[in-house]
């Protein structure tokens, strides 16, 4: 085991699974020359060359075609967005060709391609830069989507996804990647579609994903202390989501908190409220509390940000509310 960063981790994935084929590429802006806009592709260009590792234009409607297209003749292209709200550029390829080419050449063509970039808010980025479109891309049949909360399952994860056959959309957090964890030194893989219980407990569950997870896990380590006991669930995958581990747990514990950093209307919170109360209704012994970002585009001011963003505080207090303590 040795301790590496999740930028580390992002290159290592890309560069092992590169070294293994060679119709593998990483395109996207400034990953080469600079190494990356997050250092997340650091000496790649040196060990693959140009023709492997490749500089865009700001242009994501082209070279999210080029991916496509070159993917449908025989690559397995990597698309870095340097953040997945640019990546609305190029939706467009996204949505209309990659996810549907299997279906629509009645199984002709595949299209394995990674998309890969950062997710949510980083701090005062303002609001076109701050969003969280992961149940965008969840909504689409074609797409598997994938949202890691620490950089050993990125690595495992961003493996896996770079070997699957259909389109992955990876979407990390400019805020996790300096995240440090201890990494084996063998090589190893992480099923797309598989939840990871965090943390195991017995009074409530608690569900989320991505970089909001370390104020999930901080939320039950805070309350194991007043004596709650929460298990604590990261979906890291919400295409497929893994129902049958937060079902399983629901029928456990009889409780259900979803924490999300993203908008309530049609977020994958509602989707999970409404998976549970259609297979464990009976098990419920409160209503479902979910936990989101305000209705309302971020803002660019600190202190509103900080209003605006999920509190600790505020995920204990829902988590109180689901067993009827007051906060």
């Amino acid at each position: 085991m040795k301790e590496y960063t999740f930028r580390e981790v992002i290159a290592q994935a890309m560069s092992e699974e590169m070294r293994k084929d060679e119709s593998i590429y990483l395109m996207g802006e400034e990953v080469a020359e600079y190494n990356g806009a997050y250092k997340a592709s650091k000496g790649m260009l040196d060990e693959f060359g140009a023709k492997r590792v490749i500089d865009t234009p700001i242009a994501e409607l082209g070279f999210t075609g080029i991916a496509i297209g070159s993917s449908m003749n025989g690559n397995r292209p990597i698309v870095e967005y340097m953040t997945f709200n640019f990546a609305l550029v190029g939706i467009d390829q996204i949505i209309n060709n990659a996810a549907k080419i299997r279906q629509m050449s009645g199984g002709q063509w595949s299209c394995p391609v990674v998309f890969r970039g950062p997710t949510a808010s980083a701090g005062q980025l303002g609001a076109t830069h701050s969003q969280s479109l992961e149940s965008w891309f969840a909504n689409i049949p074609g797409l598997k989507v994938v949202v890691p909360s620490n950089p050993y399952d990125a690595k495992g994860l961003l493996k896996t996804a770079i070997q699957d056959n259909d389109p992955v959309i990876f979407m990390e957090s400019e805020q996790m990647y300096g995240d440090k964890m201890e990494i084996p030194e063998e090589e190893y893989y992480i099923p797309i579609g598989k939840a990871d219980i965090k943390k195991k407990g017995t009074d409530v569950t608690l569900v989320s994903f991505g970089k909001i997870m370390k104020l999930a896990i901080q939320a039950a380590e805070d309350l194991e202390k007043e004596g709650i006991s929460v298990e604590v669930i990261d979906l890291r995958t919400v295409r497929p989501i893994d129902y049958d581990t937060v079902l399983e747990s629901v029928k456990k514990t009889n409780r259900l908190v979803v924490l999300e950093e993203a908008w309530p209307l049609g977020s994958i919170a509602t989707e999970i409220t409404y998976m549970v109360q259609q297979k464990a209704f009976d098990y419920l012994d409160a209503p479902i509390k979910r936990i989101t970002t305000p209705d309302a585009p971020a803002p660019y001011s600190a202190p509103l940000f900080a209003e605006w963003f999920p509190k600790l505080e505020k995920v204990k207090e829902e988590i109180k509310k689901a067993l009827y303590i007051k906060a």
